[in-house]
């Protein structure tokens, strides 16, 4: 008994980051920083491009898929007023061609295809498809190659009323420096359909709370590095699948800040059509950071 009240108060402890002396001034600076960002996180949670929209993901086997709002299709596009025979994907390798069915009207943002068209998964010939409000494009995760769907007037869309988070606090703002790994430095990490992929990781993120160290490995981002992690919160407070965050990279000194009112939702909270990497083992923080998003409200639970 003694030992497990030790434990939640040691818990409760790391719940709270190093209280840092700041001005009025700066806390606002901070705080309408960070409810910028949010406004803008939302806006592209919402677009066109988000995740909201999502309404199907459907992996392709090699050869000839057939697909349509029919039942009869390989390729079922439920819920849409596509035709109940639209087509076919022809898959060989990597390259996906959509061969569509006489009289079906299929459009591209550039062109409208009448008969067949060339997509494929993991080049910039991967065009984006539409038909009324419907989209789709393939994408390719590791061997597995498949369709995502989107629709533009999906109610998760238009009944959309934001994501909850914890108070703005400038505490979880941290002074953190970046440790370099050697040039050819993985780390495994999985997704949210099983699959395991060793991702290039430069190095680590060393933060303190509390005079406790904390370490986060990180991946390459093109300005930034990139973050997926748990902590106390997750599964609880916060997303069962971890968050993300971004962090910018080090100065010549090796500094930088990494801002846990920026931590956010992965796309799979949003959508079970999204494929989500997972926080890997040494990501997983035994510490309760209560800064950032909390989970969505609508979440489809792991």
């Amino acid at each position: 008994m003694k030992r497990k009240i030790l434990v939640i108060l040691s818990v409760m402890i790391l719940s709270c980051s190093d209280k840092k002396t700041t001005t009025p001034e700066e806390r606002e600076v901070h705080r309408t920083e960070i409810n910028n960002w949010h406004v803008k996180r939302l806006e592209e949670v919402q677009a066109p491009n988000g995740w909201l929209n999502l309404i199907g993901l459907y992996w392709l086997e090699p050869g000839v898929n057939t697909f349509g709002s029919g039942a009869e299709n390989d390729v079922v596009f439920l819920n849409t007023t596509l035709p109940a025979k639209a087509g076919q994907f022809l898959v060989k390798g990597d390259t996906v061609t959509l061969i569509a069915e006489k009289g079906v009207v299929i459009k591209s943002a550039i062109d409208t295809i009448r008969n067949e068209i060339v997509f494929h998964a993991a080049t910039k010939l991967n065009k984006v498809l539409e038909y009324g409000t419907i989209r789709w494009n393939v994408i390719k995760r590791d061997e597995k190659v498949g369709v995502r769907v989107r629709d533009l007037a999906s109610k998760t869309v238009t009944d959309f009323k934001g994501v909850e988070r914890f108070p703005i606090d400038i505490n979880w703002r941290l002074p953190a420096r970046f440790e370099k790994g050697d040039s050819l430095r993985t780390i495994e990490v999985t997704n949210i359909i099983g699959q395991t992929v060793a991702q290039p990781s430069p190095g680590t993120i060393i933060f303190t709370v509390n005079d406790v160290e904390y370490r986060l490995d990180v991946m390459e981002g093109n300005e930034e590095f990139f973050i997926v992690f748990a902590d106390a919160t997750t599964g609880r407070e916060t997303y069962g699948g971890g968050r993300f965050i971004y962090v910018k990279k080090p100065d010549a000194e090796g500094n930088t800040v990494i801002d846990f009112n920026k931590a956010y939702n992965p796309p799979c909270v949003f959508s079970p059509y999204a494929t989500c990497p997972l926080p890997p083992s040494q990501n997983h923080l035994n510490l309760k950071v209560v800064a950032g998003e909390k989970v969505y409200q609508d979440e489809h639970h792991l």
